[in-house]
């Protein structure tokens, strides 16, 4: 099966079974994990218990191999990125386990765990197995981290552990391709593929026009927290989706698939004549400009400050973390919207609004 855009993610179809490779995302060249998918609905003869297989897979790349039986039923996704691309594969009856809960905006979610249908699971960084235990889980999605060390008391649980490393893709529409392994997992691969092909259409289309605009913005995006500023690296995703925007990015040379973490000055000497300021902020207010002051009287002196061209995206309030990952086209339509004004037809934006002056 190939992948137009995903660069860290193989799949190879057998007779009966599925394997599926995630890349080491921080050691090129190495596997991070392999996953044997077996379909409940493999045909007599050509079902197998995956674990010879397994053992063969693992001599071979060294790295973790996990057998999956599919689709899955009860699983516990430990990200809200999760929860809004299930929901729109029309798989949210499977999840029935959710972590970091206070984090999760959409309605429906919330309304589950309520009426007790979805477990709250605990924190994303230390799932409550007792929790996952109690409700049956048959897999749990989790994000990965560079030297995380392992999952602790989840390792040891025995059931799939999906490692979620789209989010180390190096492109917006590389990281939703992974839509597509995810409906495997989930007994949707039609409709995936279906919905993403639809993604693709309207993101390239979104390109096409932004490349048409005469004029030319740069922007500048989030800010310091504690003593780094964390900015999306040049091949991050979001990096990449402001170049799609045709929008000048400072930090686009950088060859970082994650963040690179700053400190103000570095920030402020690459960036302070920066057009256009995106913030992503949790807070119960939304941001103002004396409010930006009241953290860091040092932002004063970003000329998008000065000119008051600085928009924000309350995390808190919005469905942007939940939406963004898979549907890349709506956050491209928002950065196209604020850096090219000359440009019709797109209406307004949806996730990031301009701070009240």
């Amino acid at each position: 099966m190939r992948f137009k855009y995903a660069e860290r993610l193989t799949v190879v179809k057998y007779d009966g079974y599925t394997v599926a490779t995630l890349a080491d995302p921080w050691n090129k060249g190495r596997t991070l994990h392999s996953y044997i998918l077996i379909p409940d609905t493999a045909k007599a003869g050509t079902q197998t218990d995956g674990k010879g297989l397994a053992e063969s897979l693992r001599a071979q790349t060294g790295a973790a191999v996990t057998v999956v039986h599919t689709p899955l039923k009860r699983a516990v996704v430990a990200s809200s990125v999760y929860c809004g691309l299930l929901i729109s594969l029309g798989k949210g009856d499977a999840i029935r386990g959710v972590c970091d809960l206070k984090y999760i905006n959409q309605p429906w979610i919330k309304e589950q765990c309520r009426l007790g249908r979805i477990a709250d699971c605990g924190d994303a960084s230390t799932p409550t197995l007792e929790k996952i235990i109690d409700i049956n889980a048959d897999a749990i999605l989790i994000s990965p981290f560079q030297n995380s060390g392992g999952y602790g008391r989840l390792d040891e649980w025995g059931n799939p552990i999906i490692e979620t490393a789209d989010y180390m893709e190096t492109s917006a529409l590389g990281r939703a391709e992974w839509m597509k392994f995810y409906g495997m997992l989930f007994g949707v691969e039609d409709k995936a593929d279906s919905m993403f092909n639809d993604i693709e259409k309207r993101y390239n289309e979104l390109v096409k026009l932004a490349r048409t605009s005469t004029v030319s913005k740069s922007v500048l995006v989030d800010k310091i927290a504690g003593p780094v500023w964390y900015v999306p690296g040049g091949r991050s995703t979001l990096g990449r989706v402001i170049a799609d925007a045709n929008a000048e990015y400072l930090f686009s040379t950088d060859n970082n698939s994650g963040s690179l973490q700053l400190t103000f000055e570095t920030v402020l000497t690459k960036a302070g004549n920066t057009d256009v300021w995106l913030l992503r902020y949790d807070g119960k207010n939304p941001l103002t400009y004396p409010t930006l002051l009241s953290e860091n009287q040092g932002y004063s002196q970003f000329k998008a400050f000065k000119e008051r061209q600085v928009y924000g995206c309350n995390t808190s309030t919005s469905t942007f973390y939940e939406d963004t990952p898979f549907n890349p086209d709506l956050l491209l339509r928002d950065i196209i919207i604020i850096t090219h004004p000359d440009l019709s037809g797109l209406g307004s934006t949806r996730y990031f609004k301009k701070v009240a002056k």
